[in-house]
């Protein structure tokens, strides 16, 4: 494990070592000079200064023209060459942010960082100012008009990117409204989030006399040792209860935030202004949830009752819902067998994909050491189609590492085979974010799942695989009940941190079932997840991908040719197309209410098979 001082995160990337040596082998860290070589190189400062006056010559070039100029003969291709420009902007916005984001995911508490951090999110929210005006005055041009511009090529080329930007239209405010609550954003949900990531950084949890960060503190609850794993869910709920007024202001805060936006724009529900950006129908959301939630029993239960039996008990205790099984083998899984596993996953599958993958490795397109102030979890950030994404991880040598590392490079290679649409129509919505990931996982397993001959094993990776589905899918769920009750609770007032942790104890005994033996200090455990605080109602993106990619591999395993052509366009079609689009080619249809009944018999089966083996 290493740090970076403030210093050694400003060299250029070239001279930084790309490699920390662990027990687990030498683990890469990423080379960002694709973007900036360091936080005081002087492109940094001339993408800024080039980024403000590209925005004030946007704005002076098309402000109050649009209806105008698209009415006219030759709109089409004029308003293409506009959006053409917006799209460039667009990128160079990317690629700083992106820098930003990246070196303060690395290394949140260095206070050189964190003040980079803050002062390129301040100077690209002035510069969007100026281009507030471009969607908001795109989406008053009558439908007729615009149909008749996107019959020029040049202009229908963005046809996928106007239908979504005019499904915003009835949501959008006045001109002056929408630049204040832009401007407002810096010093709104923008710094709350940034104070949860600091906070989050900066926490020490104390186990057995050590002083750990969160990542290492929660990877003792996959220890083999049971005091470990009690010990590190005592030292959780100490540290989060003495810091519970902080997270309940920011949680608190951010959901009277997001209410007054919502309000402001129109949307009903809670979550509606996510099932927009999704592109998703709100019906198609609740028949998951309420399919997951009725599957609990026969999934979440059935399995936690199932793995207390291998512990011989009839409980388990809270912090040891994730222990490795008593059957399964043991030592840490080093860094090249790791990579290994997925390539060869991948190669089996797609050579093309899994020579993309290789790149994240030869190119050191990976972050994969713990180290202190680096961001929790894993991401793989697509960055910007003019550079290549990004992949964070804290890998720690558990299989369950080895299977975010297949989940981190699905998204990474859907991301670069999504960038040949260009900055605006590359991001794919969350419905379909989380399939190549899942897929990726999928692969991943059934390709391990194969090479092995002995029942036990066969067994403890069966056991393995059904944990991180019910966490995928039943876990998310879940969170995705919590947030709904406490962003709707919160239009009351405000919510004290007991009663959200009371909401929290309710949505998770519903999913968790009678077999899990939720201990004091279980309560405050919603204070780390980052998705509550980053993105509002994102977890069902995950509930969904796991449910799609297990009715895809069926499709796969039954009739798999052709299927690779059909599965790599998918994901090179980026946000072009709707996702039930997209699905066609396959014959599934996420509107139908069988379609996630079917996913989770997927899981229900793995259940069975687990059963029958004793």
């Amino acid at each position: 494990m290493t740090s970076r001082s403030s210093s050694a995160s400003r060299k250029p990337a070239a001279k930084r070592k790309s490699n920390v040596k662990t027990r687990t082998g030498k683990l890469p860290e990423w080379n960002l000079g694709d973007l900036y070589s360091g936080i005081d190189a002087p492109e940094v400062a001339r993408d800024l200064d080039k980024m403000d006056a590209e925005c004030v010559a946007f704005e002076t070039d098309y402000k109050g023209k649009l209806a105008e100029q698209a009415g006219k003969e030759g709109g089409g291709k004029w308003l293409a060459e506009a959006v053409r420009r917006y799209e460039t902007i667009d990128d160079l916005a990317g690629r700083l942010g992106s820098y930003s984001g990246l070196v303060h995911a690395g290394d949140s508490v260095d206070p050189a960082i964190s003040k980079f951090y803050g002062d390129v999110s301040e100077r690209l929210t002035m510069a969007s100012v100026h281009l507030l005006f471009f969607a908001l005055e795109f989406n008053r041009i009558d439908d007729a008009v615009i149909e008749r511009a996107m019959q020029t090529p040049e202009l229908g080329h963005y046809r996928p990117w106007i239908e979504d930007l005019r499904k915003d239209k009835p949501y959008q405010l006045e001109d002056r409204v929408e630049q204040l609550f832009h401007e407002k954003s810096q010093s709104g949900y923008t710094a709350w989030n940034r104070l949860f990531d600091q906070t989050i950084s900066g926490l020490r949890f104390g186990v057995s006399g050590r002083d750990l960060a969160i990542e290492p503190t929660l990877n003792l609850l996959q220890d083999r040792a049971p005091g470990k794993r009690k010990a590190a869910a005592q030292a959780l709920a100490k540290t989060f209860k003495a810091n519970e007024r902080t997270f309940a202001l920011i949680t608190n805060t951010l959901a009277k935030d997001k209410e007054i936006s919502d309000r402001w724009r129109g949307f009903e529900d809670v979550a509606d202004s996510r099932h927009l950006a999704n592109r998703v129908e709100r019906e198609v959301v609740d028949a998951l949830v309420g399919s997951v939630r009725a599957a609990y029993p026969r999934l979440s239960h059935r399995y936690y009752r199932l793995k207390a039996g291998w512990f011989k008990k009839k409980k388990l205790a809270h912090w040891d819902r994730n222990a490795p099984l008593p059957f399964a083998a043991t030592g840490s899984i080093g860094w090249p067998d790791a990579k290994n596993m997925v390539l060869t996953a991948y190669r089996g599958f797609s050579p093309e994909m899994a020579d993309i993958a290789e790149r994240f490795f030869t190119d050191r397109w990976i972050d994969a050491p713990v180290r202190p102030g680096k961001a929790p979890g894993a991401f793989s950030h697509p960055t910007t189609p003019s550079a290549h994404p990004y992949v964070l991880m804290n890998y720690q040598g558990k299989p369950r590492d080895v299977m975010t590392l297949a989940h981190e490079l699905g998204h990474g290679v859907h991301q670069v085979l999504a960038a040949k649409n260009g900055a605006l129509m590359a991001p794919t919505p969350l419905t379909l974010a989380e399939t190549a990931s899942v897929f990726g996982e999928m692969l991943t397993f059934k390709r391990l799942l194969a090479q092995t001959g002995s029942v036990r094993q066969r067994q403890a990776l069966l056991a393995g695989k059904v944990e991180d589905m019910i966490n995928t899918v039943v876990r998310q769920i879940a969170f995705y009940s919590f947030e709904r009750a406490v962003h709707t609770e919160r239009r009351s007032g405000e919510l004290t941190a007991k009663r959200i942790g009371e909401i929290w104890l309710g949505v998770q005994s519903e999913s968790l079932g009678p077999a899990i033996d939720i201990k004091p200090g279980y309560e405050n455990l919603w204070m780390y997840i980052p998705h509550f605080i980053h993105s509002p109602f994102y977890v069902y993106a995950y509930a969904f991908g796991d449910c799609l990619v297990n009715s895809l591999y069926a499709v796969y395993e039954h009739a798999s040719d052709g299927f690779v052509e059909r599965y790599l366009a998918m994901l090179a079609a980026g946000g072009t197309k709707h996702y039930s689009e997209l699905l066609k080619p396959f014959g599934l249809d996420a509107k139908d209410p069988e379609f996630w009944d079917g996913g989770l018999s997927v899981i229900a089966g793995m259940i069975d098979e687990l059963e029958n083996m004793g």
